[in-house]
């Protein structure tokens, strides 16, 4: 049953007549509203997903009871909220990634959106640590989902040999939503830290739009036409898919581990640098969200960067070139004491070699059969956040009180063996039919 109901993938997608379109003006009514809605689901995910790694430290004290920044139990207490939030968005992509290939790209984005800014707009309104908990791993499923079902969307609706370019506008999504979240925290940093979650329930209003404007992909449709059944989630460790399954979790989990675990971890850091130590907790506040918007700035670049690279060289040895200089960019500002003015520089150089992230967009989902694409992209791509929720949760439990550069430093080693697998990860033409 296996060989009626799943197709080479690549051989499926190369029949796609997105590829018909040379230039923007050819694009189909349906290629630019399935484009809008996934930029703009993208854009409201990164909103939602670091609006409480920007506030973790002053939220948590402030829901605990405690007294200092500094306590060990917030640090324990944020990090298993950010873990449970990682377990969720990996849950969230196997979950609605398999409804995206039920029901349809367009329906399950817009569960996605609902669910993220629901849960989001909810953290405002918790009351200890574990009600916040609970509310940032189901504001994490439909984080997870969206990553799944845009990425399939656009891979099955826009010109394939866009892709990296492609890539990197939706990654840079992502990053804007980024940004967005450092601007809020920077504008109510005198304020309490839990009405930040408010502004989450915003992406909510872009389901109505999506549900009356966005068709589902034509592929999509000619897939379920022609399948005599859907194919079971245990395709995905069969035949020749087991080894892009695994390869792939592999890679995904390695980057994400290192990523994650910068991306909160650091933000403690920058707060516990002994120059800062006569600031105020609204000056403090303001230089983690100024650090963090000038790291997302540099990653915005770096999506281009990476998508540069790709239509160079190909996907795979694009990501492995990226991973190359994220390693460095960690060793850099991690493997000495560094005051702030000499750590920036090598923040915003992660920042610009986090652009690896974005060819994960294009790349993974035409690995997988049509009937299997979110459901494979999804759980592959989003099964490293539980790896990454035990990297925060290791690496920085691990850590002296207050001090975390050497767990940074530590976890940056991760990211070579992540190189190494992307090396032999198979590879997608773009410049031609296959």
């Amino acid at each position: 049953m296996k060989t009626t109901t799943q197709s080479p993938p690549v051989k499926e997608h190369a029949s796609s007549p997105k590829r018909e379109a040379q230039n923007l003006r050819e694009l189909t009514p349906q290629q630019w509203k399935s484009g809008i809605a996934a930029w703009l689901g993208w854009l409201f995910d990164g909103l939602d997903m670091h609006l409480y790694t920007l506030v973790a430290a002053p939220f948590v004290m402030q829901l605990l009871l405690a007294n200092s920044l500094a306590d060990p139990q917030v640090k324990r207490y944020s990090s298993w909220i950010q873990a449970a939030f990682l377990i969720g968005w990996a849950l969230g992509g196997g979950f609605f990634g398999r409804v995206g290939d039920l029901l349809g790209r367009s329906r399950a984005l817009s569960l996605t959106i609902i669910t993220y800014a629901l849960f989001t707009g909810l953290s405002s309104f918790a009351q200890t640590w574990w009600h916040l908990l609970i509310f940032r791993f189901l504001a994490a499923l439909g984080i997870g989902g969206e990553w799944a079902v845009g990425s399939s969307l656009l891979s099955e609706t826009w010109p394939k040999r866009w892709g990296p370019w492609i890539a990197a506008v939706l990654q840079s999504g992502v990053n804007i939503g980024v940004l967005l979240a450092c601007v809020t925290t920077y504008l109510m940093a005198g304020q309490n830290p839990r009405w930040v979650f408010l502004v989450g329930i915003l992406p909510a209003f872009l389901v109505f739009w999506i549900r009356r404007a966005v068709p589902e992909p034509e592929e999509w449709h000619q897939a379920k036409a022609e399948a005599r059944q859907q194919p079971p989630v245990s395709d995905l460790f069969r035949g020749d898919v087991l080894p892009i399954s695994i390869k792939t979790i592999l890679v995904c989990s390695l980057t994400l581990t290192a990523w994650w675990a910068f991306q909160f971890w650091n933000q403690q850091h920058l707060r516990n640098l002994p120059e800062l130590a006569s600031w105020t907790v609204a000056q403090r506040e303001q230089l983690v969200s100024k650090s963090f918007f000038i790291i997302i700035a540099s990653a915005i670049l770096g999506n281009f960067i990476a998508g540069w690279l790709a239509s160079l060289f190909s996907y795979r040895r694009a990501i492995a070139i990226m991973c190359l200089g994220f390693f460095i960019s960690f060793m850099g500002a991690y493997a000495v004491p560094r005051d702030y003015n000499s750590l920036i520089m090598w923040l915003a150089l992660i920042g610009l070699f986090s652009g690896v992230f974005g060819l994960f967009t294009m790349y993974l989902p035409p690995l997988f059969p049509t009937l299997l694409r979110t459901t494979g992209a999804g759980f592959c791509y989003n099964i490293g956040r539980i790896a990454a929720a035990f990297g925060t949760v290791f690496f920085g439990l691990f850590a002296k009180v207050g001090d975390f550069r050497v767990a940074l430093f530590s976890v940056g080693f991760l990211i070579p063996v992540a190189m190494v697998f992307a090396w032999i990860l198979p590879e997608l033409k773009l410049n031609k039919a296959e």
